[in-house]
């Protein structure tokens, strides 16, 4: 089975993207194809090799970690649960969770919630 399998197919646009922004895209990926974008999953196995060194560290710097309730990667591979858990809390000590009425491109299906979320998080440390 396939992502693209888990996918339906829309009778319309939704309401953040228009006809001219999806052509936008579709010409940028008519140019170059997925290449780009699929390299980051090819290389899945390469980041956790690369990265091993670190697991268990702690990370010391405030987080705000932002995912759409609905996006489709949220339920795989139990992140939903990772996210939600101790884990994750355990190794981002001061780590805050936003969880948007949204999908995958967050960023833009709720742009003005997540340029909120973002300012919110930035008023947290005022200029030196």
């Amino acid at each position: 089975m396939e992502i693209i399998d888990y996918l339906e197919t829309p009778s319309r646009l939704p309401p953040w993207i228009t006809e001219e922004e999806l052509q936008v895209y579709a010409d940028k990926f008519q140019e170059s194809g997925f290449t780009g974008a699929l390299n980051y999953y090819r290389a899945l196995d390469l980041n956790w090799e690369l990265t091993a060194p670190w697991q268990g560290s702690k990370i010391r710097v405030p987080v705000k970690f932002m995912v759409g309730e609905n996006d489709i990667g949220f339920d795989i591979n139990g992140i939903r649960q990772y996210i939600e858990g101790n884990v994750f809390r355990n190794l981002i000590p001061d780590l805050e969770v936003v969880m948007l009425d949204g999908h995958h491109y967050l960023q833009q299906e709720k742009h003005h919630q997540v340029s909120e979320e973002i300012l919110s998080f930035l008023a947290k440390f005022p200029p030196e």
